[in-house]
């Protein structure tokens, strides 16, 4: 097993690097392609992937990578592995493509379906989230230090939601109904776990699709920040455990004293 406390500020550096590639498209116009899922597909995700997939293989060789823009090994290879990466070269590329800056790069290590360690790269903020096990979970805006970061304990009154930019359904309206007073933030990409992380908000339900890559480096620095990231039966989400790379519905949240749970619709 990797000593995850030496590998962290590499990773970090690996992020940075991206983000630097994602940003040079971003300068100027670039083509969009769609992918078969109808999502978009650009420059900026296949530069980013190229230099993390070939970052992670010089840093730890040993690790197989499971990556957005690449076709995943089969579940009876991957089931073999006692870990992995798990990487999104460009998360939130429709906001990258509106030019809102809400897009993000991910990058988590996942021991036995668990993520240990995660960064999360802002690019066009000059922004970082970053954590691995057993070291806390810090925020390093721009050339500042960084700065440990906590879950609220307590939920706000009213308490503090945050959803998607991109995908939003009934389901998320009727558990907002079910929730009572409450301000909704709309935030892009894996933003918006870290925004639960830095105690910024209290809840995040995610009652739509994501991919495993999407919230596995979020899920690692929230953990970390002292919040908890559940299925909707309550067990804290796992990866790799399938042959789907599909997530199953979630909830984030900080203040474990409240049923968050008890929102949620049920079909």
């Amino acid at each position: 097993m990797p000593d995850l406390h030496a590998l962290l500020p590499s990773v970090l550096e690996l992020a940075r690097a991206a983000g630097r590639e994602i940003m040079a498209v971003y300068a100027r116009d670039f083509r969009v392609d769609e992918k078969a899922d109808s999502s978009p597909l650009t420059d900026a995700d296949l530069r980013s992937q190229k230099l993390i997939l070939a970052g992670l293989a010089r840093l730890t060789p040993d690790i197989p990578i499971v990556a957005e823009e690449a076709a995943a090994l089969p579940f009876e290879e991957r089931s073999r592995w006692p870990q992995l990466w798990l990487v999104d070269p460009l998360d939130g590329t429709r906001e990258f493509v509106s030019r809102n800056p809400e897009f993000t790069v991910n990058i988590a290590l996942v021991q036995d379906h668990r993520p240990v360690l995660g960064v999360v790269h802002v690019p066009a903020q000059t922004l970082d989230y970053y954590a691995a096990r057993g070291d806390g979970a810090f925020r390093q805006a721009a050339a500042r230090a960084p700065e440990p970061i906590h879950a609220a304990p307590k939920s706000a009154n009213p308490v503090r939601v945050v959803g998607s930019k991109s995908h939003r359904g009934d389901s998320l309206d009727g558990l907002l109904a079910r929730l009572g007073p409450h301000e909704l933030k709309p935030v892009g990409s894996s933003l918006k776990l870290c925004l639960v992380a830095e105690g910024a908000a209290d809840f995040y339900p995610r009652l739509g699709p994501t991919m495993e890559w999407d919230i596995a480096a979020a899920q690692a620095v929230l953990e970390c920040a002292g919040g908890y990231v559940t299925d909707l039966d309550g067990q804290p989400l796992r990866y790799n455990t399938r042959e789907s790379l599909l997530n199953p519905h979630f909830i984030a949240y900080a203040d474990a004293s409240r049923n968050w749970l008890q929102y949620v619709p049920r079909s």
